[in-house]
């Protein structure tokens, strides 16, 4: 799991997002640490996970998101033998969906 690449900096680094409390907030914080590709990427993988995670085909996804079928595929390894991070992210959106989203005025520590 995180043990080979665990350390202060990526401590750090979740601490960091952990920190974020809108939307506004998560998307200044992406421009400033990631290039708009490196952002596009990750965004494209949760999309990836998402659409496998619903049993779309390999080719409807590469169709859909422009992923290649090497991308499907290692995103579709750690949905199966990862560490669970897209299922748990994947699990909170889905709620999310469920619930109308709060005003940012009206977010806890607006």
């Amino acid at each position: 799991m995180t043990e080979k690449w665990k350390d202060k900096l990526t401590d750090q680094l979740c601490l960091a997002l952990l920190s974020l409390k809108t939307e506004d907030e998560v998307y200044c914080f992406l421009e400033d640490v990631a290039t708009i590709g490196e952002i596009r990427a990750l965004a494209q993988r949760l999309e990836v996970a998402r659409l496998l995670s619903e049993a779309y085909t390999y080719p409807q996804i590469a169709q859909q998101t422009g992923a290649s079928t090497a991308t499907i595929s290692r995103v579709k390894k750690f949905l199966e033998y990862g560490a669970d991070g897209y299922k748990i992210v994947l699990d909170r959106l889905k709620e999310t969906e469920d619930t109308p989203p709060v005003p940012e005025e009206d977010a806890p520590g607006s």
